[in-house]
């Protein structure tokens, strides 16, 4: 199959899966107003949401998550951070537990657990969700899009049920979704065939990012625009240091994430505040 089939056929394959939005999606109100009650944060979600640096793990109480914490605690300083995120968690894993040990049986049923026990205290949830599914399926510069097709689809399936679980168990607590920026875009520096993964990746960014804003529109979620806060579907030309010319939407991946110098796909801390802007504002 050509390159550009196969992407004609992620897109439809992702259109024929991806949930409809609902027309009218519950609302939820901002934070509790009272400054001086104890509240919740919520943090859900992979190895980001879970803060990790390559070479030294997880930080919980740190990454985007600890810098909303932070904006939050700005006008309601009892906030507390609750991060239940598992670095390496898939939409599959999250609703079945096999990955991270949960005393409730996996990430969704201890967020479940927590949300019911303490809703009126909880002032937002956050989530970022899916891109384990389908990252994978990218190895070097060549892409598996067998494996591309299944875990669309598996996002398609898996996320409303997960946003849809969360909503019920809490359903007057703000839930932001975050979608996701694009680290192969760092394959542009790999010449020619990386060049082709770099804009191959922009489109396979956008169909997953739209079963995000799917999933996501169905219970009342606003979605953090991570993706164009770095700028992902900008191709005018910028200068990077020690790279020279490149792509503004590859400058932001080299400088917020690990993937330019140590192809690792997490991001740095500029990059981990970036994430955190990008909630802010949905607040």
């Amino acid at each position: 199959m050509s390159r550009r089939l196969a992407l004609a056929a992620v897109a439809a394959a992702a259109a024929l899966t991806a949930p409809v939005a609902a027309s009218a999606a519950p609302g939820a109100p901002g934070p509790n107003p009272d400054r001086n009650a104890m509240g919740y944060y919520v943090a859900l979600g992979d190895s980001l949401a879970a803060g990790y640096q390559p070479g030294a793990g997880d930080d919980k109480q740190g990454g985007y998550a600890g810098d909303v914490l932070d904006a939050v605690q700005v006008t309601q300083p009892k906030t507390r951070l609750v991060n239940l995120s598992c670095s390496g968690e898939t939409t599959v894993t999250m609703l079945d537990g096999t990955h991270c040990d949960y005393s409730a049986g996996s990430q969704v049923d201890q967020a479940v657990r927590f949300l019911k026990a303490h809703a009126k205290n909880t002032r937002l949830v956050t989530i970022d969700i899916g891109a384990n599914d389908v990252q994978t399926c990218v190895k070097g510069t060549a892409v598996d899009y067998n494996c591309i097709f299944a875990g669309l689809a598996t996002v398609n399936k898996n996320l409303p049920d997960i946003l849809g679980r969360l909503r019920a168990a809490a359903p007057d607590v703000k839930i932001v979704a975050l979608n996701y920026y694009n680290p192969f875009l760092a394959s542009h520096l790999a010449g020619p065939e990386g060049q082709a993964l770099a804009q191959q990746s922009t489109m396979l960014q956008s169909i997953l990012n739209g079963s995000i804003a799917s999933a996501a529109a169905a219970v009342g979620a606003p979605v953090a625009d991570v993706a164009t806060a770095f700028e992902s579907d900008n191709w005018t030309p910028t200068t990077l240091p020690g790279l020279g010319t490149v792509p503004t939407n590859v400058a932001r991946i080299c400088s917020w994430t690990w993937m330019c110098t140590k192809s690792d796909i997490h991001a740095n801390d500029a990059g981990y505040a970036v994430l955190a802007q990008a909630v802010v504002v949905r607040l």
